[in-house]
């Protein structure tokens, strides 16, 4: 188990598979976006939306931790610095998030097994690859300009996200408990500012952590979030008449202007 667990190879091959999934996912999700929130048809079948958050959310801290103690890491200033981080944003959108959610909506069951099984996984893939593919992150200093750039990036994008939901759940309800428009914040630029902070965060997280895993992960956060931003801008769109027309997607100034 220790040689498959140290084996560059089988690392890779898994991780190869890994982004040919993202890609696989993100042709679906541009066709169809996946069932929950705002795109759901049926809310009232699956799991509540806290419930079903916590479990979609939260297995990836578990993962990640599990496998950092199995491989007895960290042993860096720089492997203390990423665990942390991971940790400290899958506790907040695994713990924090769900309790402050109102919506009466469920997530369909399916939609809930896909994401724990992907973010079971995922911990487990990031955490073997900054502990257990060795030496421990080809010894980067935590000061290293890679890694101060990426630590910012990840600062960065949280902090884009955080601000992003909370603006999201502040915003008053609509009748039976609907969304209505986001104002404010990164608001005024685009639809989905907290898919941006996420893609903002993960690309710091790819950069602070120089592993391929760290790199599948943004590949399969940009499958996910970028035909989602889009779905929710054109859902936007066609229900609110007075929908902001300067507001772009998911990218300010640079996504094409919407079509009237």
């Amino acid at each position: 188990m220790e040689t498959v667990l140290g084996s560059r190879p089988v690392y890779l091959a898994i991780v190869g598979a890994w982004m040919l999934l993202a890609a696989v996912a993100f042709g679906a999700l541009r066709r169809r976006a996946a069932p929950y929130g705002r795109h759901q048809a049926t809310p009232e079948r699956g799991v509540p939306s806290r419930v079903a958050w916590v479990l979609m959310e939260f297995p990836s801290a578990v993962s990640f931790a599990f496998v950092t103690l199995c491989m007895g890491r960290p042993r860096s200033a720089q492997g203390c610095v990423l665990l942390i981080l991971w940790l400290a944003h899958y506790l907040h959108r695994g713990l924090v998030y769900p309790l402050r959610i109102r919506s009466p909506k469920r997530v369909p069951m399916w939609v809930v097994c896909s994401a724990f099984v992907f973010t079971t996984i995922n911990g487990a893939l990031n955490a073997w690859s900054l502990f257990g593919i060795g030496p421990e992150l080809g010894g980067v200093s935590v000061f290293h300009p890679r890694s101060v750039v990426g630590i910012a990036l990840f600062l960065i994008g949280a902090a884009i996200n955080i601000d992003a939901d909370n603006r999201l759940l502040a915003a008053p309800r609509g009748p039976g408990g609907g969304y209505t428009i986001p104002r404010g914040g990164l608001y005024r630029f685009v639809s989905s500012p907290n898919y941006l902070g996420e893609l903002v965060e993960w690309t710091g997280w790819a950069l602070a952590s120089g592993t391929s895993a760290g790199l599948a992960f943004l590949v399969w956060t940009a499958a996910n979030l970028v035909p989602r931003a889009r779905a929710n801008h054109a859902w936007y769109r066609r229900t609110f008449p007075d929908y902001p027309a300067e507001r772009r997607a998911l990218w300010p100034w640079v996504d094409r202007k919407p079509v009237p």
